[in-house]
Parts: C-alpha cells; sequence; structure tokens
C-alpha cells in the first residue's frame, strides 16, 4: 500500500463537475493498494497518516499530528501509484491491486478513520476525479 500524503489549508475532489468530498485544514490522501496488501496494511498506514506530526504548534515547529490539530482527511483512491516506468515510456499498472480488490481495503481505510473521529472525504472510486488543493 502507498500513501502520498500533502498538508491542505483546503482540498476538494470533483466528478463529472459535482464536488464528491471537500476539506479545510487536514490531509490529502492519494491512496493506492497492490494486490498483497491486508486489512493489516491498512491499519499500517492509517496509524502513520493519523500520527504524523506534521503540523505546527505554538513555537512553529511540525510537532501536531492531524488528531491534535482536530483536522480533516480527503481520501483519494490512486492507483497511478504503482505505475512502473522502469521499462520503456509507457507505465505498466499491473502491481496495482485490481477494483474488486483495492475498493474493499480503500473503504476500510475510510472507515476506519471514521472510527479514529476524523472528519472523513473521499472521491469515488474508479471515476475519473480532478482534485484541487492549497497547500
Amino acid at each position: 500500500m502507498r500513501a502520498v500524503v500533502q498538508r491542505v489549508s483546503s482540498s476538494k475532489v470533483t466528478v463529472d463537475g459535482e464536488v464528491t468530498g471537500e476539506i479545510n485544514k487536514g490531509l490529502l490522501v492519494l491512496l493506492g493498494v497492490t494486490h498483497e496488501d491486508t486489512s493489516k496494511d491498512v491499519d499500517y498506514i492509517i496509524d502513520k497518516v493519523l500520527n504524523l506530526r506534521i503540523f505546527e504548534d505554538e513555537n512553529e515547529k511540525m510537532n501536531l499530528s492531524l488528531k491534535d490539530v482536530g483536522g480533516e482527511l480527503l481520501v483519494v483512491s490512486q492507483f497511478t501509484l504503482y505505475g512502473d516506468c522502469s521499462q520503456g515510456n509507457r507505465p505498466s499498472f499491473i502491481e496495482a491491486a485490481r477494483p474488486e480488490e483495492a475498493n474493499p481495503l480503500y473503504e476500510y481505510f475510510c472507515n476506519q478513520c471514521e472510527l479514529n473521529n476524523i472528519e472523513v472525504q473521499k472521491g469515488i472510486f474508479g471515476a475519473d476525479m480532478k482534485v484541487d488543493l492549497l497547500n
């Protein structure tokens, strides 16, 4: 499992011109799933994402987590995180899990974050999504 995490002041995801998820202060997470991933891998990534100390404290030191600042999450599925360009110029995505494998783990990620009292917004799995962010 791979997660690209971006601290944002605001972010939103749009599908067919309609906003499907929008947050203010928090984290934008692009989440990629591979064939071998299990709920144990998801739990590990959740722990890292929710406890990353990347928000500033009163001394302007990156010392606070998403939980500490009451931030929100925008989670976007991103199979391209498993793109392989090592041979030729056209990426291969064979390491990305098929939708029927990846979607349940993506949903598990979102649900477990909500169970940790985090406000979660998301895109639509498999859709052509446009992501805006202000960092």
